[in-house]
């Protein structure tokens, strides 16, 4: 009796490790199967499309680009069951995306999911994953950038160049039209506008430059496809560059207001109006470092200003605090050393955080200790110029509104430390601030803003003439 009371016991301890064991292999096969897609996200924008995937864990995915047929972008993510929340990706594709025609998603293996972007042409990938941080959680991401880089000064040349064929096609249409009624009485033809045009030929140096130039590019064509013509390159050599610079954009909204207004998206708008602004002007043109919601990491900003070897670089942001109660404008120069207050060594480290939010694949950073380097660089006349610009700027948004500071604040910003260009961070307002944060929606303080830094700009090129490039591309 007792032998078979004791082989009972050891019968279902057994049975219970058993049990046991179950129980942990189905937690573990939870724990790998178990990841919940909490949003997609696409960000496309002429430079690179990003698509976002983001998880409660970490995904394992492996990628591979089909190039018979159309172009393909094949992706295949571990230890995952296809959701509804995945499948919304598809719906996010927009029409005007410059790289994904489409995506297809499905159950491609048990605990397999695979993605088939369709392309609109080829493109180099980079896959890479993020750590949670601010409100994300685990990310994988995807940028799919062109085979062939945008050369941003080669962009403004065809631009500039566009433009004055466009300004003068107008006055030669305009002259046609003027010659055909003193003529005979109707608005001129074909034969009006031609003789229209000799007289502007004539009489317009602009117009004889651009005799016999070529044709101007489509918008969207690739820098391979046409060069700009010889007295394109020389009109450049005599531009006033600008590189404005809105802050945040794409996976990082920058700070938001009590009603929900974004950092990002306010500042893009003032670049916008800005630009508009300076590339009305004569001998003057503005290159923005993002024109749409998506992101470019700090030092790529620093790239891109200096490629157009720009004359000055200004980054715009909107201000944040932990109280509604801040208010007022600030501009920020680069300072050699500590910053000139506790709220600009605080702002500066909140900026320069920029890129853990908004993403940046570190591995894509083939040479870590020269982009440390570069970030690193900065001069005493960068500086000194950098503070001059900044004074004449900080007295102008003076008289639009309130100025948290009277003077040119200085703090370690990152994206101020090009070496070579004169470098302003503006903040217009507190976002933060309900009163400012609806002044910032306005069209009307957004125009006062961009006056106000036009003026600055202009009082400062008037008194500090760009010293002249030395080369064009």
């Amino acid at each position: 009796m007792t032998k078979k009371l004791e082989r009972r016991h050891l019968e279902r301890r057994h049975l219970l490790r058993r049990g046991g064991a179950l129980v942990l292999l189905l937690s573990a096969r939870h724990v790998v199967y178990g990841a919940t897609i909490v949003a997609v996200r696409v960000w496309p924008a002429d430079e690179y499309t990003r698509v976002t995937i983001e998880s409660d864990q970490p995904l394992a995915a492996k990628h591979f680009t089909l190039t018979e047929g159309p172009p393909r972008l094949v992706v295949d993510i571990d230890q995952l069951e296809l959701s509804p929340t995945l499948r919304e990706l598809v719906g996010k594709i927009r029409p005007d995306d410059p790289y994904i025609a489409g995506v297809r998603v499905g159950q491609n293996q048990p605990h397999l999911v695979r993605l088939v972007v369709d392309l609109k042409q080829a493109v180099r990938p980079q896959q890479f994953t993020l750590e949670p941080v601010a409100a994300y959680q685990h990310r994988l991401v995807f940028d799919l950038y062109p085979l062939q880089e945008r050369d941003p000064l080669l962009e403004l040349v065809r631009e500039k160049d566009r433009a004055d064929r466009r300004a003068d096609q107008a006055v030669r249409d305009s002259l046609g039209e003027l010659i055909g009624r003193v003529e005979g009485g109707a608005p001129a033809a074909a034969t009006g506008v031609a003789s229209g045009a000799s007289a502007v030929a004539r009489a317009s140096p602009s117009a004889s430059a651009t005799k016999g130039a070529p044709a101007a590019s489509p918008v969207g064509t690739t820098p391979i496809e046409r060069a700009p013509s010889a007295q394109a390159l020389r009109r450049i050599e005599r531009l006033t560059i600008v590189a404005i610079d809105p802050g945040h954009g794409g996976e990082d909204p920058g700070a938001i207001g009590p009603s929900g207004l974004r950092e990002k998206d306010v500042v893009l708008a003032v670049a916008l109006r800005l630009r508009e602004r300076l590339n009305a002007m004569p001998g003057m043109r503005a290159m923005l470092t993002r024109d749409a919601d998506f992101f470019v990491p700090l030092h790529d900003r620093v790239r891109k200003a200096r490629r157009v070897q720009a004359d000055l670089f200004v980054s715009i942001h909107a201000d944040a605090f932990m109280t509604p109660h801040a208010r007022g404008a600030s501009v920020f120069a680069l300072s050699p050393r500590g910053a000139t207050s506790a709220a600009a060594r605080w702002m500066a480290e909140r900026e320069n955080k920029a890129d853990l939010v908004g993403g940046v694949n570190q591995r894509a950073v083939k040479d870590r200790q020269v982009l440390r380097a570069m970030l690193e660089m900065s001069t005493a006349a960068q500086i000194r110029d950098s503070l001059r610009v900044g004074d004449e700027v900080l007295q102008r948004i003076g008289r639009v509104g309130h100025l948290h500071k009277g003077r040119v604040e200085q703090a370690g910003f990152a994206v101020l430390k090009a070496p070579d260009i004169p470098s302003i961070l503006v903040e217009t307002a507190f976002i933060s601030n309900p009163q400012e944060e609806a002044l910032l929606r306005t069209a009307k303080y957004q125009d006062k803003l961009v006056d106000a830094l036009v003026t600055g700009f202009r009082r400062y090129f008037t008194r500090h003439p760009p010293r002249a490039r030395q080369r064009v591309l």
